[in-house]
């Protein structure tokens, strides 16, 4: 049954271009699901004889374990796609998923900083030195653009078109798009490139962008360290992430006036309803200008 969900994930990168940890995401929940059928119904040997009734049975014991509900959904959703997968190369005859629906989730709001926040925040770094003056450029970047943590780390120098103020990334699905970029983004890179890269890097033939220390590509993990030292630093006193600026971004961009369906495209949304949860906080921010000013508020 292992080599069918290795089937399943290699088709996952190479058919349908997920990125590496989307593919995870999906390995860890189709392995659960795995040893649960170990462990509740030994007898099950092959796919197809696996039933509904051992998938509903599998969701409704991670609920009983205190699974939230997003990863509950999560998992049924990783189960559907496996068993479309199944199906489509002929591995089953019979999708036992195709009437059991995911459970819509009511989204959290995204937590964003304030203006003032994001200013706040990207201060802290000491632009005199040359790793100070890089993670400025990556801090500005990110928040001047929207572009999600794996999209910045993987930009090669040439992505990025100083002169006509864009830059083109690779989003989820490997699916490219262009995004403008702002003066104040583009004068802090140009400096990084010019005075520090060039002390950072250990090989002519390097062409990612962002370097770390050692003059290798920066990592996930890297970024989020340098990020968090810098969260503690200014004392802001919330839950500062990667996805934090991001958020900013976009709610930041709405506020000001700016077109929902632009916004999509800048962020690399494939379903505007994904968008238009930004809504929601650009109203919550509106009620709060009306008490505020409002004399009869």
């Amino acid at each position: 049954m292992e080599s069918y969900v290795a089937a399943f994930l290699e088709y996952l990168g190479l058919e349908k271009g997920l990125a590496a940890n989307t593919q995870a995401a999906y390995r860890r929940d189709l392995n659960k699901f795995l040893t649960y059928l170990g462990k509740t119904n030994s007898a099950i040997l092959s796919w197809e004889e696996v039933s509904k009734r051992d998938i509903i049975s599998f969701l409704a014991w991670q609920m009983d374990e205190g699974a939230a509900y997003s990863t509950v959904a999560r998992s049924l959703s990783s189960i559907k796609s496996f068993y479309k997968f199944m199906v489509m190369e002929d591995h089953l005859a019979i999708n036992p998923t195709t009437d059991l629906e995911t459970p819509k989730i009511n989204r959290k709001l995204p937590r964003v900083l304030s203006i003032e926040e994001v200013d706040k925040l990207i201060e802290q770094c000491n632009v005199m030195r040359p790793l100070g003056l890089r993670d400025r450029a990556m801090l500005e970047l990110m928040y001047g653009t929207g572009l999600r943590v794996s999209e910045l780390l993987s930009l090669q120098i040439d992505d990025i078109n100083f002169t006509a103020g864009f830059l083109r990334c690779l989003g989820k699905g490997r699916k490219e798009r262009i995004v403008p970029v702002n003066n104040s983004s583009i004068t802090w890179v140009q400096r990084y490139l010019t005075r520090s890269r060039r002390e950072l890097v250990r090989s002519q033939h390097e062409r990612t962008l962002f370097l770390n220390a050692h003059g290798r590509p920066m990592t996930r993990q890297g970024f989020f360290k340098i990020l968090s030292g810098y969260a503690e630093k200014s004392g802001i006193q919330k839950e500062i992430t990667p996805h934090t600026l991001r958020h900013s971004f976009a709610t930041h961009l709405l506020e000001n006036g700016a077109d929902l369906r632009a916004v999509q495209e800048m962020l690399g949304h494939a379903d505007i309803s994904t968008t238009q949860i930004y809504t929601h906080i650009t109203r919550s921010h509106l009620r709060e200008v009306y008490h505020q000013c409002h004399p009869r508020a």
